[in-house]
């Protein structure tokens, strides 16, 4: 499972000309799952998002969590994470889960983390999704298990 995770200000993902997530401060999780992925590492990859500390404190050091700041996510699939471009010109996805296993495991990460107290908002699996990301900092990094 691999989750390139940024901070933002604020961030949303539209289909369709329709809005369906839209947070303020806090994670865009671009989400990527392999074939031998499941549910230890759904609880792995979210127990790490949920207390990484990456937000500023009062002296400016990167010492508070997502709860910390009362921040919230917005999880969207990224089936191109397990995109594989070193021969050739057109990246191989065959290491990308196929869509019967990331779905579920998607939508269990994302319950993971509400039922840890979090807003989460999503895309829509499979879509193609405009996604505004407003990264704050820069502050971007790849978790993976």
């Amino acid at each position: 499972m691999r989750a390139l995770i940024q901070r933002v200000s604020h961030a949303s993902v539209t289909v369709d000309g329709r809005v369906t997530g839209r947070i303020g401060r806090g994670f865009v999780v671009l989400l990527g799952i392999t074939h031998t992925d499941g549910r230890a590492e759904a609880d792995w990859v979210a127990a790490k998002i949920a207390g990484l500390r990456v937000f500023d404190d009062d002296a400016g050091k990167m010492n508070r969590s997502l709860a910390d700041v009362d921040g919230q996510l917005l999880v969207v699939s990224q089936f191109t994470l397990y995109g594989d471009a070193r021969k050739g010109r057109r990246p191989s996805f065959t290491d990308a889960a196929a869509p019967e296993l990331a779905e579920p495991l998607i939508d269990y990460f994302v319950e993971t983390l509400r039922d840890a107290g979090f807003t989460v908002a999503t895309g829509v699996f499979g879509a193609h999704m405009d996604v505004e990301i407003h990264n704050e900092g820069p502050i971007t990094m790849l978790i993976e298990r």
